[in-house]
């Protein structure tokens, strides 16, 4: 009989206890829209963590799907004070200017969709007025020693989302050519990635029309995703 009060007041206890607030309630901004994909990390050395992409229906975000994720191999960094070639991903919220990919846009794209050729580059070099831009063809201004020639990323640049890190008004040297992307063989050099997979589903999810933007961040520390 013991056992059995026992465990029906544990029952009333877990009844009883609040669900869990969905992380984009506790985030400073989530940046106006009503969708939101998070990159959320344990802690700023991590390589690894969960990307989730949420709906906000009424007053209430709900988890529309999530997938582990890769950071970039050095961890994450305050974007407003990362350096370029530091193989951190940069935290911090960012809208999402188009998507890009080696292969055709999947099923159900909304976004602007750019096919990648033998000619498009991501012009990374600081002293090129094309820095932090897709560029087909190098300007000549544009090194192709400090630039990502797009094709050579099949599988990772099959389905890609640009994060608008550092590209409204491109600060030199703060870092270029930041994407949402396929997984590679392991850890990015500051992007994220997921999934082949998931990153269909993403943009098959993703409507530019409810204004998307995605967080990147940690659970805790000067970085937590909750500042965003």
């Amino acid at each position: 009989m013991r056992i059995l009060l026992a465990l029906g007041a544990l029952a009333a206890s877990l009844a009883a206890a609040p669900a869990p607030v969905p992380l984009p309630e506790r985030m400073a901004d989530t940046g106006g829209g009503s969708q939101l994909i998070t990159a959320e990390a344990a802690d700023p050395a991590a390589t690894t963590g969960t990307v989730t992409w949420w709906d906000r229906r009424g007053r209430r975000w709900v988890k529309a799907g999530s997938a582990p994720a890769r950071f970039g191999a050095k961890g994450l960094a305050e974007g407003a004070t990362r350096r370029q070639g530091t193989n951190t991903t940069p935290t911090g919220l960012y809208g999402l200017p188009y998507a890009f990919g080696t292969e055709p846009a999947p099923a159900g794209t909304a976004y602007r969709y750019a096919r990648v050729t033998d000619r498009s580059w991501w012009c990374q070099d600081n002293g090129s007025r094309a820095y932090n831009r897709w560029v087909e063809g190098l300007p000549r201004d544009c090194r192709a020693a400090e630039s990502e020639h797009l094709v050579a990323y099949r599988a990772q640049y099959a389905h890609a989302l640009v994060i608008g890190f550092n590209y409204d008004r491109p600060v030199r040297g703060r870092g270029a050519g930041i994407f949402l992307h396929v997984n590679g063989r392991g850890a990015t050099a500051g992007c994220v990635s997921v999934p082949a997979g998931a990153m269909r589903r993403i943009l098959a999810w993703a409507d530019p029309g409810r204004g998307p933007h995605i967080a990147v961040g940690t659970r805790g520390g000067p970085t937590a995703i909750t500042r965003y």
